[in-house]
């Protein structure tokens, strides 16, 4: 398991209305203050990456302060690729959370895990934006309602 930095709110992270080009974990950490992150990771040379930004910039505005909607170029930010542990891309997943130093990330059975192989959608076919709101359906965990919640499910 991977530790996460200390959180930071020095960031650009949460423009509205738009997909959050992230550069830094520091951006994750501050925007999981506020909603949970959900992460897409692709390049500019993949045309299936490419083709999920319509898809980005609608959930961007559907879920604005809901949801922070988040891409990270992997070709351009090896290493958070490395850190996210990057085989395929695209590869997207749902961050609900930090516990004890460590991402929570949302499975798309509702489960959450911090575990990201468990929750990650990897490629791109014709639910990703289903697939994002099934997951997201689950969220928002910045409840303390919702932390306990979170800490009974986690697998």
């Amino acid at each position: 398991m991977k530790k996460t930095p200390t959180n930071s709110t020095n960031s650009e992270a949460n423009m509205e209305n738009s997909v959050v080009a992230i550069t830094q974990l520091e951006q994750v950490n501050t925007s999981l203050q506020k909603t949970p992150v959900f992460v897409k990771i692709g390049s500019r040379w993949c045309p299936e990456c490419r083709s999920l930004k319509p898809v980005l910039d609608k959930l961007a505005v559907e879920y604005q302060g809901k949801a922070t909607i988040a891409a990270i170029d992997a070709d351009k930010n090896l290493e958070l690729a490395e850190y996210f542990e990057v085989e395929f891309i695209p590869d997207s997943f749902v961050i609900v959370g930090i516990e004890n130093g460590t991402y929570v990330y949302m499975q798309e059975n509702g489960n959450v895990s911090t575990d990201r192989s468990k929750a990650r959608f990897i490629g791109r076919n014709e639910t990703d934006e289903e697939m994002f709101k099934k997951s997201s359906g689950f969220c928002p965990y910045s409840t303390g309602k919702k932390q306990k919640q979170m800490k009974r499910n986690i697998n």
